[in-house]
C-alpha cells in the first residue's frame, strides 16, 4: 500500500462527499480525546466536522468505538460495514473486530498493542488467533505507537502517536495539528505530544 497514493485518493474523493474515520480501542487508550483532536483540525481547516460517539464500557476497558465525519457538508453520521475511509485503532483486536468497516481503497491504522479483556482474564472468552497475521493480510498499517510515545516521554501519549500516523493521508497542515494538540492536552504534557504527533507521522515514511 503507498500512502501517497491513499491521500491523493482521500484528497479526490472529498471534493465530493465527506470522509469517515472510525477510531476504535477500550477504555483509558484515549479514543475520545483523538476524535476531538480530529474533529477540531478539520473544523479548523474550514470544513464542516462532527463526532457520534459509542462509548461502551469505556470505563472498564471495553471496546471504545467513536466515528468523525468530515467534509464541505455533512448530511448524516452513520458509519455501515464498507462506508469507512480510514478505521485508526489503538488495540490491534479492535482493528480486527472493525475492519470489515472500511470500504474498499480505504485504509487500516492500526497500533501493535493487544489489551486482553477482562471477558478473557476471567477465562469467560478467548483471544482470536494470528492477529496481526490477519491484519497484515488485509494490508493494514500497524504502528509502534506505545514503543514510540515512551520514546516521546510518556506512554499516555500513544494515542497522538497514532493521529500523526493518520496525518500521513489527511489534507492538514502540520500546524493546524500542532495547535489542536496545544489547545487540548495538559500543559506539562505538550511538548511530549508534539514529539509524539511527529514520530507517528514518521512511521508511515
Amino acid at each position: 500500500m503507498k500512502i501517497s497514493a491513499i491521500r491523493s485518493s482521500l484528497d479526490e474523493r472529498m471534493k465530493d462527499c465527506a470522509l469517515t474515520v472510525l477510531l476504535c480501542g477500550v477504555g483509558g487508550q484515549g479514543t475520545l480525546l483523538a476524535a476531538d483532536l480530529l474533529a477540531k483540525t478539520a473544523a479548523a481547516a474550514g470544513l464542516c466536522a462532527k463526532v457520534s460517539e459509542i462509548h461502551g464500557m469505556a470505563q472498564r476497558g471495553g471496546s471504545v468505538t467513536t466515528v468523525v465525519r468530515f467534509g464541505r457538508v455533512v448530511n448524516a453520521m452513520v458509519c455501515d460495514p464498507g462506508c469507512a475511509d480510514c478505521v485508526l485503532s489503538f488495540e490491534s483486536t479492535e482493528a480486527l473486530r472493525c475492519a470489515p468497516f472500511k470500504r474498499d481503497g480505504g485504509i487500516i491504522l492500526t497500533s501493535d498493542e493487544t489489551i486482553k479483556p477482562l471477558s478473557v482474564l476471567t477465562g469467560q472468552a478467548m483471544m482470536p488467533h494470528n492477529v496481526n497475521e490477519r491484519l497484515h493480510a488485509m494490508d493494514a498499517c500497524i504502528v509502534p505507537a506505545a514503543r514510540l510515545a515512551q520514546e516521546a516521554g510518556t506512554i499516555k501519549c500513544s494515542n497522538v502517536v497514532l493521529l500523526g500516523a493518520l496525518s500521513n493521508v489527511l489534507p492538514f497542515d502540520k500546524q493546524n495539528w500542532q495547535e489542536r494538540i496545544q489547545d487540548k492536552v495538559p500543559r506539562k504534557t505538550i511538548d511530549a505530544n508534539l514529539r509524539a504527533f511527529d514520530l507517528g507521522y514518521a512511521s508511515l515514511n
